[in-house]
């Protein structure tokens, strides 16, 4: 697990990017916190710098949105899902469990 921030420090509406390998966006949709790989799929861009509208984020480079409680592609441009992972709240801080990477699932 790894340790984001406190819960109060990701106000709703806000996104956080972890710089892990490959860097995680944790976000706060109005109070439910979500957590997917942070890169568009369809090019490199920052998810956490998107726009969140309930429990969808909009890539802020073409516009492709993905629903952060599946990570599935919503909206062209993207047509592959981003990884969704495992958030707790652990005495008021916020965790991260990274799920396996596509390449170690097989």
């Amino acid at each position: 697990m790894i340790p984001v921030c406190h819960v109060d420090d990701l106000p709703p509406g806000e996104a956080v990017r972890l710089l892990t390998t490959p860097p995680i966006a944790v976000f706060n949709a109005d109070g439910e916190l979500f957590a997917v790989d942070d890169t568009c799929t369809h090019q490199d861009a920052s998810l956490a710098d998107g726009w969140l509208e309930g429990c969808f984020v909009e890539c802020p480079l073409h516009a492709a949105q993905f629903d952060l409680r599946t990570g599935e592609a919503v909206c062209l441009p993207a047509r592959r899902a981003v990884r969704t992972h495992r958030v707790q709240v652990i005495e008021g801080v916020i965790h991260v469990e990274p799920s396996p990477s596509a390449d170690a699932v097989a």
